[in-house]
């Protein structure tokens, strides 16, 4: 079992910066890859950023490529997810999930722990 807190969301205006983190506890957290998903008002919620068990691998969606970075520290149990350049269409609940996997998915189904979420919101 693994549990997951999210923190660091909060209000910023467009191209300002933001980084979230995601505590996790329980056991054996390095053999876990790792995601980011976020979900807006009103839509589905969506893939931003992976990571593999090691770190070494990472995966990122088209639209955050190059603004966003996913890292992990395994002896502190966290992932991180550093923000730069925020757009107003960045503004969403975004969650931390974890997967009993070595490579990261991309989809929903792929994980298997989520965390409650941390909220960000970027003004115009």
């Amino acid at each position: 079992q693994v549990q997951l807190v999210e923190s660091g969301g909060g209000l910023v205006q467009a191209g300002g910066s933001l980084r979230l983190s995601c505590a996790a506890s329980g056991r054996s957290f390095s053999f876990y890859a790792m995601g980011w998903f976020r979900q807006a008002p009103g839509k589905e919620r969506e893939f931003v950023a992976a990571i593999s068990w090691s770190g070494g691998d990472t995966y990122y969606a088209d639209s955050v490529k190059g603004r966003f970075t996913i890292s992990r520290d395994n002896a502190k149990n966290t992932v991180y997810l550093q923000m730069n350049s925020l757009k107003p269409e960045d503004t969403a609940r975004y969650y931390c999930a974890a997967a009993r996997r070595v490579v990261p998915g991309t989809h929903e189904n792929e994980y298997n722990y989520w965390g409650q979420g941390t909220q960000v919101t970027v003004s115009s």
